[in-house]
């Protein structure tokens, strides 16, 4: 889409928006149709809500995206690996399965991947079918014939194990960190610290779009996506999660961090889980520190004149993830993109 869609706007592409929100069981009926009204932003606001995206109530590229894809249904289409890569519901239906089942196709990322591929071909050969990496009729059928989801999954078993089994230190990890210009003291303090621990550490304070942040910290090859974000209200760590899947790893560097910011912060940070572009799109673990409420001049002030507690603070949560990891990830999650729409 050309431009964001948010409140005021009219058209066709509005029209298009409410019908697809509709299907979803976002009804916008009190606005008339092509008119981005009050009803409309609290469909949004509710979309992106069950989605894991930022609530905003502006349709941007990435909650446009989020529309299209949640329109998918396995069976829908033949998937397959290409690139760029297949996205959808239905992809993120078909990981699901094959991870309950014992095939690991990694995250739950809706991203039909190299990953995805492999554990596709494992299931075919072990149902008999040709093993084309091709989801069809055949293989959904197969699916079906399994039977409903089963307990567990696979690949958060696989990110468990390698959590206890470590190696428990920091030093050698290869850490993206990034920050946007406002918060680029903070990033460039936390960066300092996590060298200083010895880990490998690349600085982005571009402020570019998270898929570009994304792109860049899978280029690096990293072990942690660590990105410092302006939120929309109270202080959060964020982590990966989708429906039926967490980043076990992701929950634990985000529990930490928040346990330790508890001092620095004027709120203590809540630890939930979301599906924000650069959590779902980095191939590591990835954890995203909304600080401080954007616009707010004085909570920003505040933080960048405590740049380096806050910084140290974000480096100690860290290092106690690897260094000390002494229990399972917590439970204590919120569901994906929880918390209430900005008043408005």
């Amino acid at each position: 889409m050309a431009d964001p869609l948010t409140r005021g706007s009219r058209g066709e592409g509005v029209r298009d928006l409410q019908a697809r929100l509709g299907v979803l069981g976002f009804r916008c009926d009190a606005d008339p149709t092509g008119v981005f009204g009050g009803a409309t932003e609290a469909s949004v606001y509710a979309f992106q809500r069950d989605r894991g995206l930022r609530v905003d109530g502006v349709v941007g590229r990435h909650t446009w995206s989020s529309l299209v894809e949640s329109g998918f249904s396995l069976g829908d289409r033949l998937l397959y690996f290409r690139q760029p890569l297949l996205r959808g519901d239905d992809v993120a239906d078909l990981q699901r399965r094959l991870n309950t089942l014992g095939f690991d196709a990694r995250r739950v990322d809706g991203l039909f991947g190299p990953e995805t591929q492999r554990a596709l071909v494992e299931f075919q050969r072990s149902a008999g079918l040709v093993p084309d990496g091709i989801c069809g009729p055949d293989a959904v059928a197969a699916l079906d014939r399994v039977g409903g989801l089963a307990a567990g999954s696979v690949a958060a078993a696989r990110e468990r194990d390698a959590l206890r089994r470590g190696p428990h230190r920091i030093e050698g990890r290869r850490i993206f960190v990034a920050a946007p210009p406002g918060l680029a003291v903070v990033g460039d303090n936390v960066a300092r610290g996590l060298t200083l621990a010895r880990a490998v550490v690349v600085l982005d304070v571009s402020g570019d779009d998270e898929s570009v942040l994304a792109r860049a910290a899978n280029g690096f090859d990293a072990d942690l996506y660590l990105g410092l974000a302006f939120g929309t209200g109270a202080p959060r760590c964020v982590h990966f999660a989708t429906t039926g899947f967490r980043s076990e790893t992701g929950v634990v560097v985000a529990d930490a961090v928040a346990r330790q910011l508890a001092d620095e912060l004027a709120e203590s940070a809540a630890v939930v889980g979301a599906a924000y572009p650069v959590l779902r799109e980095t191939r590591m673990a990835a954890v995203v520190c909304e600080l401080v409420p954007s616009g707010d001049a004085p909570a920003l002030a505040a933080v960048v004149h405590r740049s380096g507690a806050v910084a140290r603070a974000v480096v100690r949560g860290v290092r106690q993830a690897w260094e000390r990891p002494t229990r399972d990830a917590p439970t204590r999650d919120d569901p994906p993109g929880g918390g209430a729409p900005p008043a408005g």
